[in-house]
């Protein structure tokens, strides 16, 4: 029985403005795995190059690549931004998405995005790596099998819009 080729080795570099379609791209296809409307996600490049590249970078991002006869091809991406331990006293990384486009799933690209971020956790002093993953997603056995742990006692809680400008509202003003 012939064997099967080995997966394309997988390259994981720091996003540039120039990749900003890429990361919208790869956002709405994680919003399709997840099976919600395509309208609802509402980043555009410009929000991508101000947010990500801007004097103020609100996030980083990884992209994930397979050579191609042409050179690489995008096959996935992670966006991250710090986040802060009280307990640790230390910076973590949060994970808002992780995403590898359906060819490339088991082809390592995922566990190279994963080992990269690692990378940048240990080179920064991190003292952990967060993120959410949905109930149903199979990628939970995968987080498992890297280490990651479910937190049981803590659970997500958020405010948005409508609920920030009515509780901004009844604020006073921060000193």
């Amino acid at each position: 029985m012939p064997e099967s080729p080995a997966p394309p080795p997988t390259t994981v570099r720091p996003a540039t403005p120039e990749d900003a379609s890429t990361i919208v791209e790869f956002v709405r296809g994680l919003a399709a795995f997840e099976h919600e409307p395509l309208e609802q996600v509402r980043l555009t490049e410009d929000d991508v190059r101000r947010d990500g590249f801007g004097a103020q970078p609100a996030f980083e991002c990884l992209i994930a690549e397979h050579p191609t006869a042409e050179g690489t091809r995008p096959v996935g991406f992670a966006l991250f931004f710090p986040n802060y331990s009280t307990w640790e006293g230390r910076a973590g990384l949060y994970v808002e998405d992780i995403f590898v486009v359906e060819d490339a799933r088991g082809t390592g690209a995922g566990r190279a995005l994963v080992a990269a971020l690692a990378g940048v956790a240990r080179a920064r002093g991190a003292a952990r790596i967060d993120l959410a993953v949905l109930d149903w997603n199979p990628a939970r056995g995968f987080y498992a099998a890297l280490g990651f742990t479910q937190q049981q006692e803590w659970l997500p809680y958020r405010l948005e819009a409508a609920g920030i400008a009515a509780l901004a509202s009844s604020a006073g003003q921060a000193r």
